[in-house]
């Protein structure tokens, strides 16, 4: 079993990255994460909380190139997510950002570029309906994250080690 990456604790990595239509596995390690979504509440209460383990999972994920798991974590997270909230807004762009990561990965640089384009439409409507709190789009820095795409969109093309990793933007 792989180690974990720092800031998730005992959470095991998936065994391989899964690539749609690449991946000489024959599926993604649902088994894994299984295990993380399981931590995922039916419904979250005012807020997702920035510590919460299954989120800190999946933005680790994303991080360390498991992009397609990455968004099957944040989509669960997303689901519980109070309706409204400005986590689901935050939550969206990062699984927007985190797709576009797996279309680099699967050299479709447009693709991603779109991708990049919507997540970057979120994360600025986002930054207008900043109120504080003790939810995870409070504590994220989410105008660093706008400036490190809005950066990687000002390229003529983008290549696959072009990928958005989240802790770029200061997220520790």
């Amino acid at each position: 079993m792989t180690a974990p990456p720092s800031g998730i604790g005992h959470l095991p990595l998936p065994r391989w990255a899964y690539v749609p239509g690449q991946s000489k596995e024959a599926a993604a390690d649902y088994e894994t994460l299984a295990q993380i979504a399981a931590l995922v509440p039916a419904r979250f209460q005012g807020y997702v909380p920035a510590r919460h383990p299954a989120l800190r999972y999946g933005m680790a994920l994303n991080d360390h190139g498991y992009f397609w798991e990455s968004q099957e974590i944040l989509e669960a997270v997303w689901a519980a997510a109070p309706q409204g909230g400005r986590e689901r807004i935050l939550l969206r762009a990062c699984i927007l950002i985190t797709t576009a990561n797996l279309r680099l990965r699967m050299q479709k640089p447009h693709v991603a570029a779109r991708l990049f384009g919507e997540a970057l439409g979120g994360l600025e409507a986002l930054g207008m309906r900043n109120v504080g709190g003790d939810g995870f789009a409070d504590s994220f820095p989410v105008a660093a994250l706008a400036g490190l795409i809005k950066t990687k969109l000002e390229q003529p093309q983008f290549a696959k080690a072009d990928c958005v990793a989240f802790a770029a933007a200061g997220r520790t």
